[in-house]
């Protein structure tokens, strides 16, 4: 679906994303995810991860996990929202989508969301 909108709505698609998943990056949220685990143990690949299903499930969701980190899953994923605005715009333009987001989701990129108070 997003391959056939304008090429504008895939950079506002990937710039969306980035604030959704950076906003959901902080020790918090880190934290409720971990405390799930047995080990309690924080694989940054795994909470990006977990961080994209709150994304995936809408803004309900996304705004519950958002607000009340404890809510934050463990036993979701969704990788393949990371590459929806690059398959995209590969599948419409025919060359790869070289486009760095307006914010990093990488785990622990929000500086401010992983201080400790």
């Amino acid at each position: 679906m997003l391959a056939k909108m304008p090429v504008s709505s895939m950079y506002i698609f990937a710039d969306r994303l980035s604030a959704k998943l950076y906003h959901l990056d902080t020790r918090a949220h880190a934290e409720s995810y971990a405390a799930k685990d047995p080990e309690h143990f924080i694989s940054a690949d795994d909470f990006l991860y977990a961080r994209c299903a709150v994304v995936a499930e809408g803004k309900e969701y996304y705004e519950k996990v958002l607000n009340d980190p404890s809510q934050m899953p463990d036993q979701i994923v969704f990788e393949p929202l990371l590459y929806l605005a690059d398959d995209a715009f590969e599948m419409k333009m025919r060359i790869p989508f070289n486009y760095i987001p307006t914010y990093s989701y990488e785990t622990q990129s929000n500086k401010a969301g992983w201080q400790i108070d």
